[in-house]
């Protein structure tokens, strides 16, 4: 692990200012945020993150879940993953959401691990983490170690002819069918994302400072689950499935992992 400057800002506008300084906030960035610091500090030690500061973020008040007046939940940037899995309001309402969660990780990284960061992870595989293996998004234009190696749990649908990983998380998955939107905050002002829009297909990136998120109102009196998947580590399943089903009785299905 190289070393690097910790700061920590006063408020959000504050954090969102020196973000804004970064080169970049894609691989390679110099700048990082830091929450609960999974799996960032793992990738600091391998070596596949150098960043030269990190902007610690868990003094800041964005750890808040609030019941709306249109029926919605907001969940701040900062809300462990576990806090939220338990929260009676997800437990009665958004019940996959809660299925989710608890499903991922182990209970230790769900107690440290907050919804942004698990919004933000790296679309990555285990080449990505091997600094002797090439890998495009690690290191653009090396090539993809994936391809023509070992690739079982890699996606089928989805991908490039650089990359073929999977975005780990199951949260988000569950908050596809909840059709939440995420609201950003950066140095020019706030702005809220469907979740649709919000992740993009290999070729397209976007730079993102999360703020919160909020559970749409018009999903929680419907039918939910999770779907259960292999799992062989910590770092998440290979195939996540989530289905909501309306009062008609008509169902969609969300998926990652494929």
């Amino acid at each position: 692990m190289h070393t690097f400057e910790f700061t920590r800002p006063a408020d959000v506008t504050s954090a969102a200012a020196v973000a804004a300084t970064a080169n970049t906030a894609q691989q390679g960035a110099e700048i990082r945020f830091i929450a609960g610091g999974t799996p960032l500090i793992d990738l600091m030690k391998l070596n596949v993150e150098q960043p030269h500061t990190l902007i610690d973020l868990n003094r800041l008040p964005l750890a808040d879940i609030e019941t709306l007046s249109d029926g919605g939940l907001k969940v701040g940037a900062m809300v462990r993953n576990a806090d939220l899995a338990h929260h009676p309001a997800v437990l009665q309402d958004y019940p996959v959401l809660s299925q989710a969660l608890l499903s991922g990780a182990s209970a230790q990284l769900r107690n440290k691990a907050t919804t942004s960061g698990n919004l933000l992870q790296r679309t990555r595989c285990v080449y990505f983490r091997d600094t002797a293996m090439p890998c495009n998004k690690r290191e653009p234009g090396s090539g993809c170690g994936a391809i023509n190696g070992f690739n079982r749990m890699m996606a089928i649908l989805g991908t490039s002819e650089h990359c073929i990983a999977t975005n780990p998380s199951d949260m988000n998955v569950a908050l596809t069918a909840l059709e939440a939107t995420i609201h950003i905050q950066n140095a020019q002002g706030t702005r809220a994302v469907p979740i649709n829009e919000f992740y993009l297909l290999p070729g397209k990136p976007r730079v993102l400072r999360i703020r919160s998120f909020i559970c749409s109102s018009n999903r929680k009196d419907r039918e939910q689950s999770a779907g259960a998947r292999p799992r062989c580590s910590r770092r998440g399943g290979h195939e996540t499935l989530a289905i909501s089903r309306s009062g008609t009785g008509s169902r969609r299905c969300y998926f990652d992992g494929i």
